[in-house]
């Protein structure tokens, strides 16, 4: 691919990322940490001011970015990958608007299926099985990968601590899995875990509803660490 030049002349980054409903506390953490890993990152919302705040909240942390924002279709034509971090009783409709776009195209889903009630989060059924599986059901032609749904979104946008923990990664497509655990370990101290199948993303997402009822027992920002290998 060859590199455009950005507004302060130098070259574009060649890996573009897209966060859908990127204005969202996961969506701002993980373009945070991905802005200043050097990448190209757009902030997508169905509203620009949104964008554009976010877009300038992320400047501050990473002056030197390329940070883009806009509408969620402006971000998708502009992407190599795909972020979706909407909130999860927006995953579906936004996934139908956006299909077509989407196209073949990487499309990282870290929605967790989940409600809040009186005792906190709680974990819905998918009738896919999961948000992944559902966004493979509706975004056909889309190379559809589930991660990240376990790096908490306020330590993501404090740079001033380095991350830590695992990112599992489940997908059926074995190069568009590759080059996302690629991406994962540009967050550092970061490590990227092969989690199989997309399937296999119902038990990541149901994790991650587990880990908000420990954070906030504990009052701490906890994370997934795999040992053994």
């Amino acid at each position: 691919m060859s590199k455009s030049r950005g507004g302060n002349g130098q070259p574009e980054p060649d890996v573009r990322i897209a966060f859908i409903g990127g204005t969202g506390p996961e969506g701002l953490g993980l373009a945070t940490r991905f802005a200043k890993a050097g990448h190209l990152v757009f902030i997508g919302s169905r509203s620009e001011e949104r964008a554009e705040e976010a877009v300038a909240k992320i400047k501050e942390s990473v002056p030197e970015g390329h940070v883009f924002g806009g509408m969620n279709e402006d971000g998708v034509e502009r992407a190599d990958f795909i972020f979706l971090t909407v909130p999860a009783d927006a995953h579906d409709d936004t996934l139908k608007q956006l299909a077509d776009a989407i196209g073949d195209k990487i499309l990282v889903d870290v929605v967790v299926p989940m409600v809040f009630d009186r005792e906190g989060p709680r974990a819905i059924d998918v009738e896919s099985g999961s948000a992944a599986q559902e966004a493979r059901a509706i975004a056909t032609e889309a190379k559809v990968v589930s991660g990240f749904h376990h790096l908490d979104a306020s330590a993501l946008q404090n740079l001033d601590k380095p991350m830590q923990g695992d990112v599992i990664i489940c997908a059926d497509h074995l190069g568009a899995k590759n080059k996302v655990m690629d991406l994962v370990e540009n967050i550092e101290y970061v490590r990227a875990v092969d989690g199989g199948p997309l399937a296999n993303s119902k038990y990541i997402e149901q994790l991650t509803v587990l880990l908000i009822h420990i954070n906030k027992i504990y009052k701490a920002h906890s994370g997934v660490r795999i040992t053994g290998f």
